[in-house]
């Protein structure tokens, strides 16, 4: 399923990916829906399905290399999806080290099976419970999204994954649930940024995240378990992790151990660490600066080469202004940055 702004293109995925990749792909996300279909969400199975194992080994989907075509009002150019190679390989996950290529260096051996996730809070139904039961309960589908880091890099990728709300609702959020909260798996053992001050960034872990419940509601809002037609790799986050496309991707939590239902504005990592250089909302914005730099234009990472990159224009909210700028209503998007 390629998700874009209805008014951003009259092409469907069909039309702008190779054939032979396309059925390929559907297949693949049709095989996942089949295995992560039937049991409840609140059941216990035996913890004995590998979360890798969920979809195949790494040969079992041939990376994509696509064109993806925007009208003016989110993009002026031509989009080409980000090489698998860069997007794995060039990222920020300073659990595992705060230099680009220090995630995919130091997180290879990192353990996702078994895991667990937290639910609790304002919610009628809460607890623990296994990762393998969570894709049971939902559907599974792909996504392309633009991915814009606050650095002013961006990325084109496609996930694999479901809407967060999808899950959500099955909790029974309360009426006193306001937020959502988000928490990334502690082990210093394994992650060697929370084990180092200076090589985790000073931050105080675990790393937290939240979003405003209808935010986590919004049919955009990812809870991403592959890309590339791929299961994650650990260093963007395996095995689960939050994309929020309209937002700057420090919001986009990995390794995601609990979610909560709050009635209050949860902290987040570095709204904490620097409150007047990261707001809690993060909204994509090219009228608003960072403190240090512009955030007018962003490097598009395509091939990954060094000159295989343009300088494009940012656009509000990422370029999905159409589908969640209401969510911003009356708001003041400078100071509510």
């Amino acid at each position: 399923m390629l998700i874009r702004s209805p008014k951003a293109s009259e092409l469907t995925e069909a039309d702008i990916t190779d054939e032979a990749v396309y059925q390929q792909r559907r297949k693949f996300i049709k095989q996942l829906a089949g295995a992560a279909g039937g049991v409840s969400i609140a059941s216990a199975l035996p913890n004995s399905a590998h979360a890798a194992g969920w979809f195949g080994s790494d040969d079992d989907v041939a990376a994509p290399r696509q064109t993806l075509k925007f009208k003016p009002q989110t993009r002026a150019e031509d989009m080409v999806i980000t090489a698998e190679k860069k997007a794995i390989s060039y990222n920020n996950f300073y659990e595992f080290g705060t230099s680009k290529d220090d995630p995919v260096n130091n997180a290879q051996k990192f353990r996702t099976s078994p895991w667990q996730v937290t639910i609790d809070g304002e919610a009628e139904i809460t607890g623990r419970f296994d990762y393998e039961d969570i894709l049971k309960k939902v559907s599974l589908q792909e996504r392309i999204y633009r991915l814009r880091c606050v650095e002013a890099w961006s990325m084109v990728i496609p996930w694999v994954g479901f809407p967060l709300g999808e899950l959500l609702k099955q909790f029974k959020p309360t009426s006193k649930a306001r937020y959502v909260a988000f928490e990334t798996l502690v082990d210093p053992e394994q992650m060697p940024g929370q084990r180092n001050a200076w090589q985790g960034g000073g931050i105080d872990y675990p790393y937290v995240e939240g979003l405003r419940i209808d935010e986590a509601m919004h049919p955009l809002t990812l809870m991403a378990v592959g890309m590339y037609g791929k299961t994650l790799p650990p260093q963007n986050g395996a095995p689960m992790r939050l994309v929020v496309p309209w937002k700057y991707g420090f919001k986009s939590i990995k390794s995601i151990v609990r979610i909560s239902f709050t009635s209050y504005q949860p902290p987040t990592t570095w709204n904490i660490l620097a409150p007047y250089e990261y707001g809690f909302y993060a909204n994509v914005n090219p009228k608003v600066s960072h403190p240090r730099w512009s955030q007018a234009s962003e490097r598009l990472l395509t091939s990954g080469g060094l000159f295989d990159q343009q300088r494009v224009p940012t656009q509000l909210f990422n370029g999905y202004a159409g589908e969640v700028a209401a969510l911003y209503n009356n708001m003041d998007l400078s100071k509510d940055y």
